[in-house]
């Protein structure tokens, strides 16, 4: 790629996991559908970097606007594995040392800002940085270069994230809670959360630990960014917008989704011809695509349910089995993407001992098991899909609201259980069947969720109108010159060199 030159330069940086590597990537296409005059960088660790040119290089006419900057990083360093520059493939515990590590980033970074300004002038430069890379604000300051936040979760999600992490509410009932609901500063008081809803990171989390400390100290820096960028769209998320723009103190543009264009074309989820590319995972997917539509079309619209928990998490082995048992009681079909259980490898093989025995067999006219990797946007797009049962990761949660699919939700880590909340509580498109790895499900309960959801009438219907409604609004927030999304992104290039 040719060197960027006298033009406007915004640098993106995002946070090493693919669920921001992926929407930062979204979101720089989207810029250079706005504006097709700028010039954007995005800065990271090599293996990230080479994931994003394979990423770009599988789109369609990639831009030569987008340019790739890698920053020095070893991560043997830091206490972790060789060559662990992503979240993809660590353990639970080895998370928080990448996000310690990632402050290492800082110096490379600065010398690179510092030969762009140098070159360019401070004026013809910005900076959007993850919101998990807080100090990028402090390097931007140095050398008198506009900055901006972008979280690529949606507004709910993310404001409950920092009033909970902040103030930790659950450790003081005196509020009139009960010993298992607490009030959020910042919600409103009739929003009750629940000590369950936490990740057991925050239940311990006491204000003066490692983690509270990073938190505190990332958030006061991100209030010193000139704006705040978020992944949703303010239709479907109007609490979690009202609450996000209340607690951060700085303006706040939504401009998700920041999906592929192809999953907003409206009806996409009538055929399997969308021509979505799921390959912007990067990984070797576990079932060849035909075979899978050719399942997929045997069956009536909206009668599958698609079992995914996203690229960096898994279930425990006992809750691995049930749902396996309830799967097979419920009698519904179903695309399962499976892979080793926490604890285990999760770049390992799979083992047949994880499912119950004989179970794949038995199930091969009623589903498909997938090892590894599906693609999951093409999936979703097919008019068989009746639901997902899903982490509630937000990168999932648009997908699957985009093609007006319900979700069977199951919290595993960060913000999910926000997320779930959310959806089920404002938007009514979700019911929650279990949280985190070390909750206990039996298979009559999954099998009885299941029903409710795929079922004809009831609360099924609802669930499903519901998200249809929710489709439209985010196919809505879109449109050239009319949809909000579009008209916020408008907005913030307007605005990110001046204000």
């Amino acid at each position: 790629m040719e060197e960027p030159h006298q033009r406007k330069h915004i640098i993106m940086l995002p946070f090493m996991a693919q669920g921001h590597l992926i929407p930062f990537l979204e979101l720089a296409h989207n810029i250079l559908h706005h504006n097709p005059n700028l010039t954007i960088t995005i800065v990271n660790t090599r293996l990230n970097i080479n994931y994003l040119r394979s990423a770009i290089a599988n789109r369609p006419s990639p831009p030569s606007q987008i340019h790739l900057k890698p920053l020095p990083f070893n991560s043997s360093d830091h206490g972790l594995p060789p060559n662990s520059e992503n979240t993809d493939g660590l353990s639970p515990s080895q998370i928080p040392k990448l996000i310690k590590a990632i402050v290492a980033l800082e110096a490379p970074f600065r010398q690179f800002i510092s030969e762009v300004v140098s070159g360019e002038g401070s004026s013809m430069v910005c900076i959007i940085s993850d919101v998990l890379m807080g100090w990028a604000i402090r390097v931007a300051k140095s050398f008198g270069v506009f900055s901006y936040s972008f979280t690529t979760s949606g507004a709910y999600g993310s404001a409950a994230t920092v009033s909970i992490s902040q103030n930790l509410p659950h450790r003081n009932m005196a509020d009139g809670g009960t010993y298992d609901e607490f009030h959020v500063p910042s919600f409103p008081r009739s929003c009750r959360f629940k000590i369950t809803e936490l990740t057991q990171q925050i239940r311990d989390a006491d204000g003066e630990d490692e983690f509270s400390r990073f938190f505190k100290s990332n958030v006061s820096l991100t209030h010193e960014s000139k704006g705040l960028l978020c992944n949703t769209v303010e239709e479907i998320e109007p609490l979690g917008l009202e609450v996000l723009q209340n607690l951060r103190k700085i303006h706040v543009w939504c401009v998700g989704p920041l999906i592929p264009p192809k999953m907003l074309t409206k009806n996409s989820g009538s055929d399997t011809s969308s021509g979505v590319t799921s390959q912007r995972s990067g990984k070797q997917l576990g079932i060849q695509p035909e075979k899978c539509f050719e399942w997929l079309d045997s069956h009536a619209s909206r009668t599958v349910l698609y079992i995914s928990f996203g690229s960096e998490n898994t279930i425990s082995e006992t809750q691995m089995i049930e749902l396996a048992k309830g799967l097979e009681e419920s009698k519904k079909p179903f695309i399962w993407v499976v892979r080793p259980p926490f604890g285990f490898d999760p770049k390992g093989d799979f083992r047949p001992e994880w499912l119950p025995f004989g179970f794949v067999d038995r199930v091969k006219k009623q589903g498909l098991v997938v090892y590894g990797w599906a693609p999951q946007l093409e999936i979703l797009c097919h008019r068989s899909i009746g639901a997902f049962l899903s982490h509630c990761g937000w990168n999932s949660v648009l997908e699957s609201l985009s093609q007006g699919v319900p979700l069977i939700g199951w919290p595993l880590r960060a913000e999910q259980g926000y997320n779930a909340k959310m959806l089920v509580e404002e938007m009514g498109v979700c019911v929650v069947i279990a949280r985190w790895v070390d909750s206990s499900i039996t298979k009559e309960e999954v099998s009885k969720v299941i029903n409710v959801v795929l079922d004809k009438g009831g609360k099924g219907d609802l669930m499903r109108k519901k998200a249809t409604k929710a489709g439209e609004l985010i196919r809505a927030a879109v449109e050239i010159n009319n949809g909000s999304s579009y008209n916020a992104l408008n907005d913030f290039l307007a605005r990110c060199f001046s204000i």
